[in-house]
């Protein structure tokens, strides 16, 4: 007999009718282009442009090799101040470009990076700002900007966790020079794998396609030392198929993650995140909560591993924080005096399961054993 996984997983993809998905695949088989910017890549990122409501969208494998080549393209050399509190991929992209990553820390509320630390940890040798929205939740843009323009630094944000959402009515991923966006299964929008740069003008845009496609600008000229990391068909057919059904999904997701707001915020000792109040279309992309140990009794991996002693796999999303790895935990910035906030949060932090399948009776088992 076939074994059911009956595990609780902090997400899971939120796919289509399979017959739905293979018209799509049929146009491939007959087109015979499975990838190099044929016709479903292409309209994809005409389509995501227009419902994100920005300029120009690169489409990428993935959402680390956006950042990569993001850095590439904006030519970037020397310090990078960044943020210790986000998925590894953020730091190791600018480790991949052999630039130095300063961290600073994060704001005690939303976990962004904190612009008053930022113009400390500025030296000559700083050439770039990468912040991260993190958890969806804007970076202060504003300010962040007010420096770079000051010091003569580029911004990019890397927006993994932002997709759709929007600051002062318009897209998140129109600040900063370049946004990079991933499309991973476990994203709110996923094309199983995959990932995108936001840029403003038709000339980054070109350099960027140049970049993801080994540097060619025709069949005999390469106009820089490009790679490949172009997305294929049928990842931007299964794109262009989410699309369709991103806004239910969200909707969907908004649902549970108001079950967990009304049935948590009265537990002593389980923090909720706040939101920003300029902040539209919120894609709930993670639920996290925090755990105030003093107060709930118990710490935060007393309730992570008893809820996944109980089929509940939640995540400490971002723990342990990118400075403690032991590739970057030497560098003079990671030192734990700098990062205080960043430290409490991710010893506090678990993000609780969230996406469109979860039903009632498992929420409502996820708040009981909490």
């Amino acid at each position: 007999m076939e074994s059911i996984d009956k595990t609780i997983y902090v997400t899971q993809p939120a796919l289509p009718d399979l017959d739905e998905f293979i018209p799509y695949l049929r146009k491939i088989w007959q087109s015979k282009r499975l990838t190099n910017n044929s016709l479903f890549h292409q309209q994809l990122e005409q389509e995501l442009a227009d419902f994100l409501g920005v300029k120009y969208v690169a489409l990428f494998a993935n959402g680390t090799l956006a950042l990569l080549t993001a850095l590439q393209v904006l030519r970037i050399t020397g310090e990078v101040i960044t943020t210790p509190y986000s998925f590894v991929a953020t730091t190791n992209s600018l480790w991949w470009n052999n630039l130095k990553p300063v961290f600073v820390d994060v704001d005690p509320v939303f976990g962004n990076l904190d612009p008053k630390r930022i113009a400390e940890a500025i030296t000559p040798q700083t050439t770039a700002i990468l912040p991260v929205h993190v958890y969806g939740n804007p970076c202060q843009v504003e300010l962040i900007q007010e420096i770079a323009d000051v010091y003569g630094l580029k911004v990019i944000y890397d927006a993994a966790h932002a997709f759709g959402n929007n600051y002062k009515g318009q897209s998140i991923m129109n600040w900063g020079d370049l946004s990079t966006l991933s499309f991973h299964a476990t994203k709110p929008y996923n094309t199983m794998e995959g990932g995108a740069i936001i840029c403003h003008d038709e000339k980054t845009k070109k350099r960027i396609d140049y970049l993801k496609n080994f540097g060619f600008a025709d069949e005999v000229t390469v106009m820089a030392p490009g790679i490949n990391c172009k997305m294929n068909e049928m990842q931007a057919a299964l794109g262009l198929l989410q699309l369709k059904y991103h806004q239910k999904n969200i909707e969907k997701r908004q649902i549970i993650a108001d079950i967990y707001r009304n049935e948590l915020k009265d537990i002593s000792g389980i923090d909720l995140l706040a939101h920003s109040n300029d902040l539209e279309n919120y894609n709930n992309s993670y639920f996290p909560v925090f755990v105030n140990e003093k107060v709930y009794g118990k710490s935060r991996d007393d309730l992570y591993f008893f809820l996944k002693e109980n089929g509940i796999l939640a995540r400490r999303y971002f723990y342990p924080l990118i400075s403690d790895f032991p590739s970057y935990r030497g560098m003079e910035s990671a030192k734990s005096d700098n990062l205080p906030n960043a430290i409490k949060m991710a010893n506090e932090v678990i993000c609780l399961p969230i996406y469109p399948d979860l039903d009632n009776n498992q929420i409502e088992k996820i708040i009981d054993l909490i």
